[in-house]
C-alpha cells in the first residue's frame, strides 16, 4: 500500500472523529516527510534505520509506513476504517465493485493536499478506470479557485501526468461555483476544453427557499453542466462542525436535472452524506441519473466511494442509473466534453 495515502487517510479519519489536531497533524507531517521518496528509497531507509531518524517520523507513523511498505493495510488504518464503517482491508464488493470512476476530486491546485500525479496514482491503485480532476473555480477564493489562466496551465499538466500514468484515464474537469444569479463561474472557452463539469453551491447557503430554487434551476439549464454537486451543502459531522441543509424545491430541481440530463451527485464524504436519503428518493422518482463521487481532497479520501455506494444501495439506486458505473467512452458521450 502507498504509505503516503495510508498516512493521509489516517489523518483524515482522525479529524473526522474529532481527534486532537496534534494526532492528525503528526500523520500529515509524516506524509510530507516521505512524499518525495520512491518505494525503493523508503524500503532502504527502513532497513538501515534512516527512516526512523527522519524529521517528522515518530513511532506510530514509522509503524504505519513499515506495514504499508510490506504490502499490508496498516493496523491503525484498518481499525479506523472499521470504526468508520468502511472495509478494514479496503475490499471492494457490492455496488462499489461496479464503480469504474470518480467525477469529483481536488488537488493542491485548489484546496487539496496533494499533487495531481499523486491523486492519479492513488486512483489507479484503487482500481479506478478514470478520475476527473475538478479543482475549484475562481469565485471560491478561500479554496484557491482556478482562474481561466490557471485552469489552462493545469490542463497542460494533466496531459503531462497522463503521459506518465497510463493505467488510469484522467478527465479534465472543474467543480464550478453556482453563482448567486445561477450562472457558472468559468468562461465558455474553458468549459469547451473540459470533459466534466460538476456545479455546486458554496455561498449564501441559507438563501430563501424560492431564491435558492431559481438559482439552481438556472444553473441546471446551462448546457455545460453535467453533475449537481452536494446539493444541500449540509455537514452532519466532522472537524468543521455541523451545518443545516439548504432549502429548495427538490421536486422542481430534480425534475430539471432529469430534463437536462444532469446527474445528481451522491457525495461520499462522511461529513456530508449529501443528498439526505429522502432527497435521493425524490431524485429517483424524478428519473434522475446519479454520480457517486468521493469529493476527495487527499489520496486516502478516494476510499470513501465505498460509503457513497453503500448509501446508493440502501436507497435502491439502480447501477445503470449511476454514471460512474459506465465505461469511459459512454461517460464522455454523455458529458459531451463541454457540449
Amino acid at each position: 500500500m502507498d504509505p503516503v495515502a495510508a498516512l493521509e487517510e489516517i489523518a483524515f479519519l482522525l479529524e473526522r472523529d474529532r481527534a486532537s489536531a496534534f494526532k492528525s497533524k503528526a500523520f500529515r507531517r509524516a506524509a510530507e516527510a516521505v512524499r518525495g521518496l520512491d518505494a525503493d528509497d523508503i524500503a532502504a531507509r527502513l532497513r538501515d534505520g534512516r527512516l526512523k531518524r527522519m524529521a517528522g517520523i515518530g513511532d506510530s507513523t514509522f509503524t504505519v509506513i513499515a506495514q504499508a511498505v510490506d504490502g499490508a493495510v496498516p493496523d491503525r488504518l484498518a481499525a479506523l476504517r472499521a470504526e468508520a464503517g468502511l472495509s478494514p482491508t479496503g475490499a471492494v464488493e457490492g455496488l462499489r465493485a461496479e464503480l469504474r470512476g470518480d467525477l469529483h476530486s481536488h488537488t493542491d491546485w485548489s484546496d487539496g493536499t496533494t499533487s495531481l500525479e499523486v491523486m492519479a496514482r492513488a486512483g489507479a491503485a484503487l482500481g479506478l478506470e478514470y478520475l476527473a480532476i475538478t479543482d475549484h473555480s475562481p469565485s471560491l477564493r478561500v479554496a484557491n479557485g482556478l482562474s481561466a489562466e490557471r485552469l489552462a496551465e493545469q490542463l497542460q499538466l494533466l496531459a503531462d501526468v497522463q503521459a506518465r500514468v497510463s493505467d488510469i484515464r484522467l478527465l479534465a474537469g472543474i467543480e464550478v461555483d453556482i453563482l448567486l444569479d445561477g450562472s457558472l463561474d468559468q468562461t465558455p472557452e474553458m468549459f469547451a476544453r473540459l470533459d466534466v463539469v460538476v456545479a455546486s453551491v458554496h455561498s449564501k447557503l441559507r438563501m430563501e427557499r424560492r431564491e435558492m430554487t431559481e438559482r439552481m434551476l438556472r444553473a441546471i439549464a446551462d448546457p455545460h453542466m453535467n453533475v449537481l454537486g452536494h446539493c444541500t451543502g449540509r455537514l452532519v459531522e466532522g472537524s468543521r462542525g455541523t451545518r443545516p441543509q439548504s432549502t429548495f424545491d427538490a421536486e422542481e430541481v430534480f425534475a430539471a436535472c432529469a430534463e437536462h440530463d444532469v446527474a445528481v451527485e451522491i457525495n461520499s464524504r462522511p461529513e456530508r452524506q449529501d443528498p439526505p436519503d429522502d432527497l435521493i428518493q425524490v431524485a429517483l422518482e424524478a428519473g434522475c441519473l446519479f454520480s457517486i463521487d468521493s469529493d476527495s481532497h487527499a489520496p486516502g479520501h478516494l476510499s470513501f466511494l465505498e460509503l457513497g455506494a453503500a448509501r446508493a444501495m440502501a436507497n435502491g439506486v439502480p447501477a445503470e442509473r449511476i454514471v460512474t458505473t459506465w465505461p469511459v467512452d459512454r461517460l464522455l458521450e454523455w458529458t459531451g466534453g463541454g457540449r
